[in-house]
């Protein structure tokens, strides 16, 4: 019995200071490939439309230009692209001072 709480004096701390590494390792390998966490991200998915269970389109916001995408099984494919509307801008801009 002695033995068996020993170890586990021993190994406890040693798996919670495994676990505090790997995040902490994973937020620097976040932060060097241009992950922040928290902070503004390129992409945003302004809005999506289901239209049937394996099928749907998707509107992005990328570089001040929106992107429609259809996605489905065969992956993700490009349908039209144009500029950021004045309304999402403005809003952008409103979040970005707050």
């Amino acid at each position: 019995m002695l033995w068996y709480i020993l170890k586990l004096l021993v190994l406890l701390p040693l798996i919670a200071a495994m676990v505090w590494g790997s995040l902490k390792l994973a937020r620097r390998l976040q932060e060097r490939f241009g992950i922040a966490p928290g902070g503004a991200r390129s992409v945003r998915v302004v809005e999506t439309l289901m239209l049937s269970p394996t099928q749907r389109i998707a509107v992005l916001a990328f570089h001040d230009r929106e992107i429609l995408v259809a996605l489905g099984r065969g992956g993700l494919t490009r349908l039209a692209e144009a500029p950021a509307r004045a309304a999402d801008s403005a809003a952008r801009t409103t979040e970005h001072a707050a």
